[in-house]
């Protein structure tokens, strides 16, 4: 695989590269590269998820050395699963579950659990230097990482060690690039500014578009919600369930919900049964949706590039009911290896259905 085609590979899906010359610079210059994600274990994989994942398979082929970090005690400092560290360890194994259900064997990642990490002495005294090499209003400026707001720390001090956490995750596994959603920006721009002082090498950041949840953005104006509110308050979240699909649904649960979704006439922005379209469906090579209407409405279509299913959502040729009808059928297809996947594998659908009793009673 050439430079060109990994840079390609590695890139497509991205909101943003931090930066794109440097990564260039490092394919060209043949190196082996080393990239990580982080991921909080805090409860059911919903196809938001689905975003990170696809571009983990994409390092992957692209010749990317990758580390799956399963931040358990960063979900335990966010009060994830009410802080239940037993829970939290079974979410952890639920995600690695679900990625090897869309092609991305275990034995193709370096999976790491934080409680290793934080059982190192070295570790700590990496996170005291990045401490000591940063304000208190910088590291509550990346509070938005782990979806709070600065004040909230106000409240328990814990939460303020959780960005410099994942600054050591980074220096301490010694990665080439950091990936995650554009929520995490903040921590990768943290990480790279403190790798400057510290003498460290700085991370390429990727970034990954958020889904909007299944409620969009209510009766907002879409061009007066900022990034950073998006990704607080109308990113796609397990803790609101109705707004959200997982990747176990059934066909007719995904329908529901989809029928239900926001999804205005001729509004693209922020617009989640479009963004499903966009970042999922059309990300698979070949795809194409196919909308059945009947021939009084203009009959069947079939739609080859996201590109062209916007233009005509745009101009008022296709209505949002159709629009809903067509990606459900595709994002249930889509799923289906995954459905597959815990229907016969007893204990990943044992643990499945432990965290669905969880997620009820809490």
């Amino acid at each position: 695989m050439t430079p060109e085609e990994r840079l390609r590979l590695i890139t497509r899906n991205t909101v943003e590269v931090v930066t794109l010359e440097e990564l260039k610079a490092r394919l060209e210059a043949g190196e082996k590269l080393k990239g990580y994600i982080g991921f909080e274990p805090s409860g059911l994989f919903h196809i938001g998820w689905l975003v990170w994942a696809n571009k983990v398979r994409d390092m992957i082929d692209a010749g990317v050395e990758f580390y799956l970090l399963a931040a358990t005690w960063h979900a335990w400092i966010n009060d994830k699963l009410g802080g239940d560290m037993d829970l939290i360890r079974k979410a952890a194994r639920h995600v690695i579950d679900v990625l090897e259900a869309i092609g991305v064997p275990r034995s193709r990642v370096k999976v790491v659990d934080a409680e290793d990490l934080v059982s190192d002495k070295d570790y700590w005294a990496i996170l005291l230097r990045v401490a000591k090499h940063n304000t208190l209003a910088r590291i509550k400026r990346a509070l938005t990482i782990m979806g709070r707001r600065a004040e909230e720390a106000e409240l328990d001090f814990s939460k303020l060690i959780y960005p410099a956490m994942q600054v050591t995750d980074i220096f301490y596994l010694d990665v080439d690039i950091a990936l995650g959603g554009t929520d995490q920006r903040k921590a990768h721009m943290l990480a790279r500014d403190t790798a400057e002082k510290l003498g460290r090498k700085k991370p390429i950041a990727i970034h990954t578009p958020l889904l909007t949840g299944l409620q969009g953005i209510g009766r907002m104006n879409p061009s007066e919600v900022s990034e950073e509110e998006h990704a607080v308050n109308f990113k796609m979240s397990k803790s609101k369930p109705d707004t959200a699909i997982f990747v176990y649904d059934p066909p007719e649960e995904i329908e529901k919900k989809l029928r239900r979704a926001y999804c205005p006439a001729r509004e693209v922005r922020y617009n989640p049964v479009l963004e499903i379209n966009r970042y999922l469906l059309f990300s698979r090579p070949g795809f194409k949706l196919v909308i059945e209407r009947p021939e009084k409405y203009g009959g069947t279509i079939v739609v080859e590039s996201y590109e062209d299913l916007e233009k005509i959502y745009r101009e008022g040729k296709l209505h949002p009911l159709d629009l809903k009808k067509a990606t459900a059928k595709a994002l249930a297809e889509m799923l289906e290896p995954v459905r597959r996947y815990f229907e016969q594998n007893p204990e990943a659908r044992r643990i499945l259905e432990e965290l669905k009793k969880a997620a009820i009673t809490r």
